[in-house]
């Protein structure tokens, strides 16, 4: 796949099954990611891959983050199967480090990069992605599980896999909405 075809193509896929990247795929992936906008070679990012029983562990994580905000139960039965929606999640992270020149959110936007960078080099080799946050992203509970700072960020769960479906089509959007010109 053409970067720009990539670029204009992106999309996300919620649907996902077996297989999940592997070898030489998962490595450019995850190489993708160390190549994403740093000021001052900070590398803020951490990534946790789950598969098999890891994505139980971060599941049962779900669960005891959702007992402890005291959710209601459906919400706490569903907890756990949130993370096997997909074959792998990388939970995305930025760690946060003091610099003079780098602030606590351009640090958070490079491992947003990083996420970013992953979904589109699994997309470009033939697998699907969805990042999502929700409250888990910032739940105490979740952070604290994942050894976490107070300033560190997760960013994101990036789910990926193989689509089971193909992806809907993106509303084309006008860019003159959201772009001014000053000359």
């Amino acid at each position: 796949m053409q970067a720009l075809d990539l670029l204009l193509n992106r999309h996300s896929q919620p649907r996902l099954e077996h297989p999940a990247p592997e070898g030489q795929v998962l490595e450019n992936i995850m190489q993708a990611a160390l190549r994403a906008p740093d000021h001052a070679s900070l590398t803020p990012w951490q990534f946790i891959i789950c598969q098999k029983a890891g994505l139980t562990r971060l599941g049962e994580i779900y669960k005891q983050a959702a007992i402890a905000a005291d959710k209601p139960d459906k919400d706490i039965e569903r907890a756990p199967q949130l993370p096997i929606r997909a074959p792998m999640v990388i939970v995305a992270i930025s760690k946060y480090q003091e610099h003079a020149k780098v602030p606590w959110v351009e640090q958070v936007a490079s491992a947003s990069c990083a996420v970013h960078s992953m979904q589109m080099a699994a997309l470009a080799q033939g697998f699907a992605g969805v990042w999502r946050t929700g409250w888990y992203a910032q739940d105490p509970m979740v952070k604290q599980a994942l050894k976490l700072s107070d300033k560190d960020e997760i960013v994101g769960f990036l789910y990926l896999g193989t689509a089971c479906t193909q992806a809907m089509p993106k509303a084309e959007k006008n860019s003159a909405d959201y772009f001014e010109f000053w000359q």
